[in-house]
């Protein structure tokens, strides 16, 4: 995120947002997947699909206001987002005996939530690049104040601005940053999501952030925590602060050669191999006692 820029609404009317979820069968252990904010199912896809070559079934569900114009994102909230995970993990539960969820950036809080709140239901949780602030090294000066969006969206004030992505995107992979980038700037956000992040939509997520940070210590579930050591949306911090908060075990894991996008982004397969395992590891220990 860099520069505000204002989007116009678009007419009142219905607006079809177009469905990208996917739903991958495996085996009676599942893995509810969650993008982040302004993001796609499109973005958790290859692991999704190395964990159900593992044996899992998986979920890459889409959330509320997620992958339409700036006017439908703005049209939900964080409550609605989260409600969307509530009902994907319900649905999910129907098809499987365990459930596991991951999610990536906003979508990691999102599932550290469920997991608060649920701690009969999810029985280990995947926490890829947690973002309760955007203090990454890409992030500049005036994007870093965006914690103070919730006290502008009170007061009324840049309800048509957004904060627009700006290069490297969450990246590392230059081969493929070219083809998000591609995608996302000509339009298709139901591929690569929103070019910007509406301000409104970011004051959410500090409501969600602030939320999630107070329910940490009712997270039970062992979490995997994955992180970018060189993550250019979101610092380290935002994982040591998950790993020091949670009344669970933990696993730390620093990609080195990634950006924040990890499900996607050069060392994909290492998270995909660590995921499996950690699950894999969980559902042992659990058949055993």
């Amino acid at each position: 995120m860099l520069a505000a820029n204002r989007h116009d609404s678009v007419p009142p009317g219905l607006r079809v947002i177009q469905q990208t979820d996917f739903f991958l069968e495996g085996g009676r252990r599942g893995v509810l997947l969650i993008h982040g904010l302004t993001g796609t199912p499109m973005e958790m896809k290859l692991l999704g699909k190395g964990l159900n070559r593992a044996g899992f079934t998986v979920h890459g569900m889409q959330l509320a206001g997620h992958c339409g114009s700036a006017d439908d994102l703005l049209a939900t909230g964080w409550h609605d987002w989260y409600a969307s995970v509530q009902q994907a993990a319900d649905d999910l539960l129907g098809k499987v005996d365990q459930l596991f969820v991951g999610g990536l950036s906003m979508g990691a809080l999102l599932a550290l939530k469920l997991a608060a709140d649920r701690p009969g239901q999810v029985a280990g949780v995947g926490v890829y690049g947690a973002t309760f602030r955007y203090d990454g090294w890409s992030i500049p000066p005036l994007a870093r104040l965006s914690f103070m969006l919730p006290l502008l969206k009170k007061l009324g004030i840049g309800r048509g601005r957004s904060f627009m992505e700006q290069p490297p995107y969450g990246i590392r992979d230059e081969r493929l940053r070219a083809q998000v980038s591609a995608a996302m700037l000509g339009g298709d956000s139901a591929a690569a999501g929103l070019p910007g992040n509406p301000w409104y939509s970011l004051a959410e997520m500090y409501g969600l952030a602030a939320s999630v940070r107070r329910q940490l210590p009712q997270v039970t579930a062992p979490c995997l925590v994955a992180h970018a050591s060189d993550d250019d949306v979101a610092s380290p911090k935002n994982a040591e602060l998950v790993v020091r908060a949670v009344s669970a075990p933990t696993e730390l894991l620093l990609l080195d050669d990634s950006y924040h996008m990890i499900t996607i982004d050069k060392q994909r397969r290492t998270l995909i191999e660590r995921s499996a395992a950690f699950f894999d590891g969980i559902a042992a220990s659990r058949a055993a006692a």
